[in-house]
């Protein structure tokens, strides 16, 4: 094993999951604050030429809508995707070691071309 890889290269999963895998504790639930005002959703008002969105020739300019107008699940597609954490063995710890299996193999394949 190279210097560069150790420093590189995170802690394994299965020390870390071992200190911190435990059982569910009930927690108290936290209250979270919902604004009264409306929140704006899209960053240009109704009737806006969106610029750059045409590009076939001989058509109309491409006017912004109403953010009624617009499916509901166009607002949620920039955020992350969150994954519920449902214990040892589920989706969330499946999903965190198939990413740290992937950057294991980059490195892995970097380290190679060295």
């Amino acid at each position: 094993m190279s210097l560069l890889r150790a420093v590189r290269r995170p802690p394994r999963a299965d020390v870390i999951y071992s200190l911190r895998r435990c059982y569910a504790s009930a927690n108290a639930k936290t209250e979270i604050d919902i604004p009264s005002t409306p929140v704006v959703k899209s960053s240009c008002p109704e009737n806006t030429v969106l610029e750059g969105v045409n590009y076939l020739k001989g058509q109309p300019p491409v006017l912004a809508l109403a953010d009624d107008q617009y499916p509901e699940w166009l607002w949620t597609v920039t955020q992350p995707r969150v994954i519920p954490d449902d214990g040892p063995g589920g989706m969330a710890e499946k999903y965190a070691m198939r990413k740290e299996r992937r950057q294991m193999i980059r490195e892995q394949n970097f380290m190679k071309t060295q």
